[in-house]
């Protein structure tokens, strides 16, 4: 079989969505080569510990990483210099060992309190806070990295504050591939991130809309990205990051991911959120994940329409399974093709 040139794959930070478990669950077959956190709001203080650590537990172990040992990156949002610089600062005290700055948020209310896209609307903030960041982390001998759109209104300005970034000091840049008016809403400009990998020194890393492995690959040949970073895409299908790997290493396609597997996922993390969350918010979240799943797998779906009313935990996991014989066998196909 053919290889493919192989590529980094990275876990997207996702508001409400992404956290600790999640960021545990989804690394765990080794993989993601690394995850983000959420983001840590920042204004013109240097935030207590706790909530660092409320972010990111990770902070606790050794090496940053989630139990298998994939690097956890703490990202940064906010829009003051000097504030960003002190609580990264802060952050390599208390053991990150990778700082991202967030200038990609599109949420509404982020905007309107000047963090996230909005500093897209002038190259001269971006760089002023990854410089300003940046010169503080480089005695202590860490990175910054940053991610952005490819603008807020419009794409004018996507090359230049990109380029603002890599001279302010970022070590790499992710670029979701539309702006923020954009929102969530296909297309992916992936031919855009091309246009700016064209322009800097540092890895561009591309992101947005890679839900399968075509999408991966037509992002991978537009961009002209070596690395991409996956979000949603690793909600509806957890496999997806193994997927690609396995086609890089093989060049062949793995089957779709198993009903069995999926729901493994899903009762592990409900295993684990309710030990600190009540039983109706973990329904809550796994219907937010299963609606993330539905619309790339059938069952899924049938899933989700049949439990969409279901208030109760363990109903709402009785409705998980039972799991059919030949989906069990499908999924140990898979892994002895993995182990092959």
């Amino acid at each position: 079989m053919t290889q493919v040139a192989s590529g980094r794959i990275g876990l997207a930070p996702m508001e409400g969505v992404i956290d600790v478990v999640t960021r545990d669950l989804l690394s765990a077959d080794g993989a993601l080569d690394w995850t983000v956190t959420e983001f840590v709001r920042v204004v013109d203080a240097r935030l207590p510990a706790r909530v660092f650590l409320r972010h990111c537990p990770e902070l606790e172990h050794a090496t940053c990483a989630t139990s298998n040992g994939t690097p956890v990156h703490l990202q940064l949002l906010g829009s003051d210099p000097d504030a960003l610089a002190a609580n990264a600062v802060h952050a390599q005290a208390l053991g990150a060992r990778q700082v991202d700055l967030n200038f990609g948020c599109p949420a509404k209310t982020v905007n309107r309190h000047d963090g996230g896209a909005s500093l897209l609307r002038d190259p001269t903030r971006v760089y002023r806070v990854v410089r300003a960041v940046h010169e503080a982390l480089t005695p202590l001998g860490i990175d910054v990295t940053a991610k952005v759109r490819l603008g807020f209104d419009d794409k004018q300005l996507a090359l230049a504050c990109a380029e603002a970034a890599e001279a302010g000091g970022a070590a790499h840049l992710v670029v979701h591939a539309r702006t923020r008016r954009e929102g969530y809403r296909p297309p992916a400009h992936w031919e855009w991130i091309g246009r700016i990998r064209a322009r800097l020194a540092i890895p561009v890393i591309a992101n947005g809309d890679i839900w399968t492995l075509e999408d991966y690959w037509k992002a991978r040949t537009l961009s002209g990205c070596t690395d991409v970073m996956l979000g949603r895409g690793m909600l509806a299908d957890p496999w997806l990051a193994r997927r690609i790997k396995h086609w890089q290493r093989t060049g062949e396609h793995l089957p779709e991911t198993p009903w069995a597997a999926r729901a493994e996922v899903l009762a592990a993390y409900a295993q684990r959120m309710r030990m600190h969350l009540p039983e109706k918010i973990v329904v809550s979240l796994l219907k937010q994940w299963l609606n993330q799943m539905r619309g790339r797998d059938d069952e899924a779906a049938r899933r989700f329409t049949a439990l969409r009313r279901r208030t109760e935990l363990q109903a709402f996991l009785d409705g998980l399974t039972p799991v059919m014989q030949d989906d069990i066998s499908a999924r140990q196909e898979v892994a002895i093709g993995m182990n092959g």
